[in-house]
């Protein structure tokens, strides 16, 4: 009897209407307290722009360098490049540190092709996946070896920079840079906070062309800020996003880390290829540490290739030989000096006519900060609201901080622009 009830039972356990029934019983989800996470502001930016019908409308929020056609650039020194190494090279895994080639080639673009501390062995380097992921090996880095330091970022910078050291668990600390009165440097508050700092401290500085306010320090001030850093034994990190895109000349644009170095100090280094060359899809860039004793240089190298192992294993080759091919090329690397130029003077161009057409508009307020900053985007001064104004009214979109990417602004759209801009301010 009880053999034909455990048969009756799995019977009906088989039967399709039993597994029917099981399939709708609610099973609670893993996932069903996930929140919906908040838009990336740049990218929400894109999908507004994207959804605007109008013939007319203007993105001026995403950082990528367009040609005064409003079209993307692919340099003529790159695309040599990939014809050179097409078809030469193996598709096998780059060792955890990159291609080596790259780096040194890296090294000596930032730091000088006589640089002491490349010459005396004091420099650690790997490949990285561009600017954010040289900065986020950066904060692991600390949060490893120096888990008590605190980084101090700039008031504003690259929004970007916030989530990179939270994910690393480094805690933040804000310092004094721009100040919105006169839409330039805060020269005396941030030198306020670096000396109240205490010893030892890290700041994140941007090596040139300031994200999201082109404004940089002069030649002197960096004199000044490298001197009471070194005074208080503080670590220097910089992100150098712009090299050569920011003033068209590489060497200008690498003088701060050029002053700390004469200085003697240690520092680190994330580079980007992504604006500079125009790899943005690429992810191509390198982190970097110069010691102050060569004999510390293999340690830590050792210990950048053991953060990045199951970060990510192995870095991209193809934006790796793209650079290296260029750089090792006097033929390339000169050619790709006159590009990257011609970049930073479209840039500065447009800045000039931007300025020009505002005053030309009848605006009674001052408008020589758009010529007085530098690089690929201008901190307008402009609120959230006219922001608003200028999407909802005029079909122009930027980020709600008032950035203007002057990358997106050609000579056909400079005055409508300039106008718009006049509209929502007077």
């Amino acid at each position: 009897m009880q053999t034909v009830i455990s048969r009756s039972r799995n019977a009906l356990l088989r039967s399709p209407s039993h597994i029917g029934s099981v399939r709708c019983m609610s099973v609670p989800s893993f996932w069903a307290n996930v929140p919906e996470a908040p838009k990336d502001p740049i990218l929400g930016i894109t999908d507004a722009f994207k959804a605007d019908t109008d013939p007319s409308k203007m993105n001026l929020g995403v950082g990528a360098f367009r040609d005064d056609n409003g079209k993307p650039v692919v340099l003529g020194c790159v695309r040599e490049a990939e014809k050179r190494i097409m078809g030469v090279n193996e598709m096998e895994y780059l060792p955890i540190g990159g291609f080596a080639e790259f780096c040194q080639h890296s090294i000596k673009l930032a730091y000088g092709e006589d640089a002491p501390c490349i010459a005396e062995g004091r420099v650690a380097s790997v490949q990285s996946l561009s600017g954010t992921g040289s900065c986020r090996l950066m904060g692991d880095f600390m949060h490893r070896f120096r888990p008590e330091a605190k980084i101090y970022i700039p008031t504003p910078t690259w929004s970007n920079h916030h989530n990179i050291f939270a994910d690393a668990h480094v805690e933040e600390v804000k310092f004094r840079y721009y100040k919105p009165e006169t839409r330039g440097l805060d020269f005396e508050g941030m030198m306020e906070d670096i000396k109240e700092a205490p010893k030892g401290s890290f700041f994140l500085l941007h090596a040139c062309a300031h994200n999201p306010t082109g404004v940089d320090p002069t030649a002197e001030q960096w004199a000044e800020i490298s001197t009471v850093m070194k005074e208080k034994g503080h670590f220097p990190f910089f992100d150098m996003a712009y090299q050569g895109f920011a003033s068209g000349d590489c060497v200008k644009d690498a003088q701060a880390i050029s002053i700390f170095l004469k200085d003697g100090h240690e520092l680190g280094c994330s580079q980007s290829y992504a604006k500079n060359m125009g790899l943005y899809g690429q992810r191509t860039g390198v982190f970097s540490i110069v010691t102050n004793d060569k004999n510390h240089t293999s340690p830590v190298a050792s210990q950048m290739r053991l953060i990045a192992r199951p970060m990510y294993s192995n870095p991209p080759l193809h934006g790796a030989l793209i650079v290296a091919t260029v750089l090792g090329n006097p033929e390339l690397k000169a050619q790709w000096y006159k590009e990257v130029k011609g970049m930073a003077d479209r840039i500065i161009n447009m800045r000039t006519q931007l300025r020009s057409c505002l005053e030309a508009s009848g605006s009674t307020l001052k408008w020589n900060h758009v010529t007085d900053q530098i690089g690929m985007f201008c901190f307008s001064g402009m609120t959230g609201e006219m922001v608003d104004r200028l999407a909802k009214e005029h079909h122009i979109y930027m980020t709600r901080n008032g950035r203007i990417s002057m990358a997106g602004v050609t000579s056909g759209t400079v005055e409508r622009l300039a106008n718009a801009i006049h509209d929502v301010t007077k």
